[in-house]
């Protein structure tokens, strides 16, 4: 079993049944959401605050959490942080 990764309001995952953590802002996601919970396999873990992240997981359940995308990996990686494009940067 892999760690357990809190994903707000005391409630946890295990890490390694992730397979991404997406924002619920495209189309797409918003589709396979509800794909997801006509068939039974989305877990609510937002305590009736909005959707920030969705956790996508290996036994094909979702998982809506409150926590923006950017946060839970954060949590998931804790020694590594999320790399930040400069605005302006350039490839060289």
């Amino acid at each position: 079993m892999g760690r357990l990764i809190n994903i707000g309001f005391g409630n946890v995952i295990n890490s390694q049944t992730v397979v991404a953590v997406v924002s619920p802002d495209s189309a797409p996601t918003k589709r396979f959401i509800q794909h997801a919970r006509e068939k039974g396999l989305v877990v609510d873990a937002t305590q009736g605050r909005k959707t920030q992240g969705v956790i996508v997981t290996t036994s094909d359940y979702i998982i809506l959490s409150a926590l923006l995308p950017e946060t839970i990996a954060g949590r998931m990686n804790p020694d590594r942080s999320l790399p930040q494009e400069k605005a302006g940067e350039e490839d060289e």
